[in-house]
């Protein structure tokens, strides 16, 4: 029987669909409330949960009291030992305390569901003791501890109850405040280890730094830029590549943020998933712009929760248009979708034609 040290970051990813990049930290929260953030991290360990159930493998789960693990197990009728508690607040202290009770009572592994603030806070106690996995339900989700989607738990805990087989893994987490002024400041956190199954378990954010890439990318936000039809909105994601589609039209993009825009302006900068739907609800004409994060291969479910499945949904699949520099695509063999909305992923996954130059098209996989 597999023991399983089972703790859920009751916030974590909050901040994301509000367009606050994170939720590290009691200020930041507040305001992520007072946005009207909603949790989630509920539904994404209940939806881990049932993978377990249907894998099919013994596990004996050892859990933290109420939110922080006992309840979403209790909601599926999953038979537990809650081994800790919490105070009156859940906090980064009570994550660590649990960890170091799963690992007093004989925890064979510790899957925890957060993002990387929360992951590294299992690595503090956990080090290279006890393996760590990852259910993704923050923003950032850098490190290459977390399993590709809740789905995938049970799989990946079938392999590793077969082959008690590890690798070593980087636990990053970056600065939010320097990301959300459009900065990423990240850092390696220290060398976890986690199950050795590349199908099942996200590789670490890479960067494609070159001038070749650079210039690549230039070509792509020209030919966005030259396709935009007057009077359709167009919701473009974070990141490098799609900054080059405001350059081209002389316009600020929001490095690390989602801005809309129409007929070459801008009509909202640095957008919430509330404010997206709020333009959609009077033009519904729109398109997606995004791209996948390098090595990682995710173009939504990591650090673009603005775009939610609502706001997909509404522009309709087929609107989505994917960037990707063939430099990226090169060491990003497969791309992946985490919306948080399973029928959403099945429905986006298969192939896609990725716009990767000007009037260049490539045919990839999408996981």
């Amino acid at each position: 029987m597999l023991r399983v040290g089972f703790v859920v970051n009751p916030v974590a990813g909050m901040g994301g669909a509000v367009g606050l990049k994170g939720t590290d930290g009691e200020d930041t929260l507040r305001e992520a409330v007072r946005r009207g953030a909603r949790a989630h991290a509920r539904d994404r360990a209940e939806t881990a949960l049932k993978s377990v159930s249907g894998a099919g493998i013994e596990v004996m789960f050892m859990t933290c009291k109420g939110e922080m693990g006992e309840d979403p197990l209790a909601a599926l009728g999953v038979p537990c030992e809650v081994v800790c508690g919490h105070g009156e607040k859940t906090s980064a202290a009570d994550t660590r305390a649990a960890v170091i009770s799963f690992m007093s009572n004989g925890a064979d592994i510790v899957v925890f569901v957060g993002g990387d603030g929360t992951a590294r806070d299992v690595l503090q106690e956990a080090g290279t003791r006890v393996p760590i996995v990852g259910v993704p339900s923050g923003v950032k989700m850098h490190s290459a501890v977390f399993v590709n989607t809740p789905e995938e738990l049970g799989a990946l805990l079938s392999v590793f109850e077969r082959s008690r087989a590890v690798k070593e893994a980087e636990v990053m987490d970056i600065d939010e405040e320097s990301f959300r002024v459009g900065t990423v400041a990240s850092k390696l956190f220290g060398i976890a280890l986690t199950p050795d199954s590349s199908e099942h378990v996200q590789a670490g954010k890479q960067s494609y730094p070159s001038g070749t890439a650079s210039d690549e990318a230039d070509e792509i936000g020209q030919y966005i830029s030259d396709i935009m039809e007057p009077g359709v909105t167009y919701i473009v994601g974070p990141g490098g590549t799609t900054a080059k589609v405001a350059k081209a039209m002389g316009l600020p993009k929001t490095l690390l943020g989602v801005d809309i825009y129409r007929d070459k302006t801008v009509v909202c900068a640095d957008a919430s998933e509330a404010q997206i739907l709020e333009d959609l609800r009077t033009d519904r004409d729109a398109r997606v712009v995004v791209s996948p994060i390098g090595a990682q291969g995710f173009f939504f479910g990591r650090g673009n929760q603005q775009i939610s499945p609502e706001v997909i949904r509404t522009v309709g699949v087929r609107n989505v248009i994917v960037v990707a520099t063939p430099s990226k695509l090169a060491g990003t063999p497969v791309l992946r979708v985490d919306t948080g909305d399973e029928s959403l992923d099945i429905e986006l996954r298969g192939s896609l034609k990725a716009v990767t130059g000007y009037k260049r098209k490539r045919l990839v996989r999408v996981a």
